[in-house]
């Protein structure tokens, strides 16, 4: 009975982690529908016809692929925040006494008030903290926990906390240093970004200026470009277009993405 329950609880806590890293039904109805309309937008801008869109389809799904890295990085770094704060409260629960399994207990109702119960932290402590109730082992929870977010220094965590375990080591000591550390690195990457917001503005702004331009000539200066779609010479110079405007578009993308 009692290794069901344990059974039962990991398996929760893995499903919890497993959630936590994908889009919701609603974030993907958007992205499908978001890939859709820039494909029949390219094919028109390009071409002057909507059924070339399913030959861009491979640029739908490297634009999406893009776009779902961005949102996990994006949900990362808010589990990457929100794990500092908690970890730092654990850090301090010790020094105010409290066993390991107590004060990650009582970083539960902390992080409650933090940032409420649909937060990310708060839902993987109360079921690190059910796990606990069921005699699962905190390094095990911590593991999986971890391995699911895939964010670097819950790893990191997990890790030393496993082999401070195992070690018999200080571990108030231990966890509150790798807290100072763990804040440490989220700072200096926050500064980065920080530098990074100009320039991925600018890239913005000059990923749009092409098409702006283009559409102001149409507009003023009727079949200027009616060359460029009516014959086959016109089809290979966009085709061309096409791929040099995406070959910068996913190069400039790369530039601006630095992590530490």
């Amino acid at each position: 009975m009692r290794r069901s329950c344990r059974r039962q609880a990991l398996n929760s806590c893995k499903k919890l982690f497993e959630e936590g890293n994908v889009l919701n039904e609603k974030e993907t109805l958007f992205l499908i529908v978001e890939i859709v309309l820039l494909l029949l937008f390219f094919a028109y801008f390009f071409y002057q016809t909507l059924w070339v869109a399913v030959f861009l389809f491979p640029i739908g799904l490297m634009i999406a692929k893009q776009k779902i890295k961005k949102q996990k990085r994006r949900k990362q770094e808010q589990i990457r925040n929100q794990f500092k704060d908690a970890i730092m409260g654990i850090s301090a629960n010790l020094r105010a006494g409290y066993s390991v399994e107590n004060a990650f207990r009582e970083s539960v109702h902390e992080m409650q008030q933090l940032y409420g119960k649909e937060a990310e932290i708060y839902k993987a402590l109360y079921m690190i903290v059910q796990g606990i109730s069921n005699n699962v082992s905190l390094e095990v929870l911590l593991k999986h926990y971890a391995e699911q977010t895939q964010v670097e220094e819950i790893q990191e965590f997990a890790d030393v906390f496993g082999i401070a375990k195992k070690m018999g080591g200080n571990l108030t000591e231990i966890i509150g240093e790798t807290a100072n550390v763990i804040g440490e690195k989220i700072e200096v990457n926050r500064e980065i970004q920080v530098v990074l917001a100009e320039k991925q503005l600018e890239q913005k702004v000059m990923n749009v200026i092409p098409f702006a331009i283009v559409l102001y000539i149409m507009l003023v200066s009727e079949g200027y470009f009616d060359v460029l779609y009516h014959s086959t010479f016109g089809v290979g110079v966009m085709t061309v277009c096409l791929i040099l405007y995406f070959t910068a578009y996913f190069w400039g993308q790369k530039l601006v993405e630095i992590q530490i």
